[in-house]
């Protein structure tokens, strides 16, 4: 799974990055322990509201991790969606349909897993070894609360989920599951969701190359979600004698 990531790139950084058009939100403070419930960042294309003859706008939003279906009846389990599974994410009532029309960019630093050792669970910070942004592939959806009105700005709650798959190689030895990195190559196809069919996620996600990332070991200090700040990415100084490299 994908439980807690980083990400320190302000508004400019990912307008450039991500060819954005448009900037929806108030922008973010840098973090590097983002957790669940938590406001991120998110990348989507949508049409003007209104006109669905217009091409579709590239934007960069604020919404909440944690998905909560449109047919939800409040956002009690936004927590426990935090990621789906490629596996099932084109099959699932809660993201079936946002596989096909609602599909993200969520830029990160690198993400944090925790590896099963005698004395407890150890913190690896996973990111690329040439320190390249990262972009999970993610889908989002629109809540509409019933109890505002329908001309209430915060009417429509949004909401976003990270997709997740089966890690190999040195990534499944810390953890079996890992986010689905779309590389730059595809971030234009994953984003276009005019088909609407959830089919075309399902093929996409064939065709997302194996992430090849590198695990450094940080300190425990990431286990609370109250610390934040560019330290947590830090290497420890040194590698407990009982666990083997990777």
């Amino acid at each position: 799974m994908c439980g807690r990531y980083a990400n320190s790139a302000n508004t400019a950084g990912l307008y450039g990055a991500f060819d954005v058009e448009e900037v929806i939100g108030d922008d973010l403070e840098p973090s590097w322990n983002i957790a669940p419930t938590d406001e991120i960042r998110a990348i989507l294309e949508r049409r003007p509201r209104g006109d669905e003859e217009a091409p579709p706008v590239r934007q960069l939003r604020t919404v909440r991790w944690g998905l909560v279906p449109s047919w939800s009846k409040d956002k009690k389990g936004a927590a426990r969606l935090i990621n789906a599974r490629r596996e099932t994410v084109t099959q699932k009532p809660a993201f079936k349909k946002a596989a096909g029309r609602r599909r993200c960019l969520l830029p990160a630093d690198g993400y944090y897993e925790w590896q099963k050792a005698p004395d407890g669970k150890v913190p690896y910070f996973l990111h690329d070894a040439h320190g390249d942004q990262l972009a999970f592939a993610g889908l989002y959806e629109l809540w509409p609360d019933p109890t505002l009105p329908d001309d209430d700005p915060a009417k429509w709650f949004w909401s976003a989920t990270v997709i997740t798959q089966q890690a190999t190689d040195t990534l499944g030895e810390i953890h079996d599951r890992c986010p689905v990195l779309v590389p730059p190559n595809l971030r234009d196809a994953w984003l276009d969701c005019s088909s609407g069919d959830p089919a075309v996620a399902a093929k996409l996600l064939e065709t997302m190359p194996e992430p090849v990332l590198e695990p450094r070991l940080v300190s425990s200090e990431v286990n609370s979600v109250k610390n934040d700040g560019p330290q947590l990415i830090e290497p420890v100084a040194a590698t407990p004698p009982d666990l083997r490299l990777l």
